[in-house]
Parts: C-alpha cells; structure tokens; sequence
C-alpha cells in the first residue's frame, strides 16, 4: 500500500495579533501561533496598526499596508521568522519617529 501526501496550499482565514503573538487560523482548520517578536515591524506597531491587514490572493499572505509588512502563511508553517536586517529595521523606526514628530 502506498501512501501520498496531498499537497495543498495553506491558506489563512483570519488572522490575530496580540501583545505577545501573531496567530492565524487556516481554512483547513490548523491554527498556527507565532512570538510576535519574530516580526519587529508588528512588535514595534501600535495595536491599531497590527490590526490593519489585509489577505493576500486567497490568504496565501498577510499585509500590513501601515507597516510595510507582509508574511506568507507557507513561511509560518515553516517557522521561518523574518529576515529583515536590523540596519533595515532601524531605518524603518527612525522613518516612524520621522512621521510622529512631524
């Protein structure tokens, strides 16, 4: 007998972000939970702004207009984190106190 493996794309239905976690409910029924400090930009956002995102395609991928972030759910199941660097990151939140004080 041999046995195989479907492959099917996962794909979120909802997404979550808390003080703590990133959590994003699929449409087959998983739910994947991730530290919120794998993605600075959304640790460093204000909850307002975590909370603004839309699904990319049919929710192959999470966006944050607001945060210039965008995370692909395929990339959550592998417990890939982010890849930004932290010189890239920092240029991201001198930009933010940019945009604050003005």
């Amino acid at each position: 007998m041999s046995i195989s493996a479907i492959d099917v794309k996962p794909l979120a239905d909802s997404v979550r972000v808390t003080e703590d976690e990133l959590m994003v409910d699929l449409v087959d029924g998983r739910r994947i939970s991730v530290p919120l400090a794998w993605f600075p930009r959304l640790l460093h956002a204000e909850p307002a702004a975590r909370d603004r995102f839309e699904l990319l395609g049919d929710g192959e991928g999470i966006h944050w207009p607001e945060l210039d972030e965008d995370i692909s759910v395929e990339n959550l199941l592998k417990g890939q984190s982010s890849g930004e660097s932290q010189k890239s990151l920092q240029r991201w939140l001198d930009s933010r106190k940019v945009k604050a004080a003005g």
